[in-house]
């Protein structure tokens, strides 16, 4: 049985999503504070964990900052509805996905569904071309590795996906729409920046430029495009 945890000062919400969760197969377990938070995370073994923003202690960010530290636990961060800062920060900082509070329990396990769809496939039997290079990023879907100039990055979960999405069609647009669906499994929503804020998380850890062409180009109003095989010196 796959192990959720949630980090969150509310007993009655903690409550609820472990009802809903339950009833989806998971086994649960909920903690109400940062450092307890942080320990919990670090030391069981669990598939995903829901973290708030505001927690008592530390909040939910430095909660977050710490797991990445040595984690690539997949994590959905609930924020305050309307909080869009706080959305983007937490994503910044390596959340795989967000549900601003209050939410419907079922979007939540729709949510988490999701990303451990994302966590399975990269468990899933090894797919004929195991290998995935252009210029001078690899991805060796073997073992989950991504590696820059032969330096390995460390990527989250959805990074991971979207720059495998990316690879596989270099020098080609991918509309913002797909890459929402392909990725986060869901529809792109009215104001939904969630992708951008990945794109732009992969583009501080891949470097922006590679043998002086932009690495990851935005195609105004439409997506984004990986820069080819040849302008990136692919053999």
């Amino acid at each position: 049985m796959q192990r959720i945890l949630v980090i969150d000062d509310d007993d009655e919400l903690c409550q609820l999503v472990a009802e809903y969760l339950e009833t989806e197969g998971y086994e649960v377990d909920a903690v109400h504070d940062g450092e307890s938070g942080i320990a919990t995370a670090l030391g069981g073994d669990y598939r995903l964990a829901v973290l708030d923003y505001m927690l008592p202690g530390i909040n939910g960010f430095e909660v977050l900052r710490q797991i990445r530290v040595t984690s690539r636990l997949p994590i959905v961060m609930l924020t305050a509805r309307g909080d869009h800062v706080n959305r983007i920060v937490g994503l910044q900082m390596g959340a795989d996905d967000y549900l601003p509070k209050p939410f419907d329990p079922l979007e939540l396990v729709a949510r988490i569904n999701a990303v451990l769809r994302r966590t399975n496939e990269g468990r899933a039997e090894v797919p004929n071309n195991p290998l995935l290079a252009v210029g001078d990023v690899e991805m060796d879907n073997r073992t989950r590795t991504v590696r820059r100039a032969g330096e390995i990055v460390e990527l989250t979960v959805v990074e991971y996906s979207l720059l495998e999405h990316l690879l596989s069609a270099p020098g080609q647009v991918m509309t913002r729409e797909d890459l929402v669906k392909k990725v986060l499994q869901r529809k792109l929503l009215p104001f939904d920046r969630s992708i951008d804020t990945h794109v732009s998380n992969l583009r501080k850890k891949l470097g922006h430029e590679v043998n002086g062409h932009e690495r990851i180009r935005t195609v105004r109003s439409i997506g984004y495009i990986y820069a080819s095989p040849e302008e990136v010196g692919s053999a």
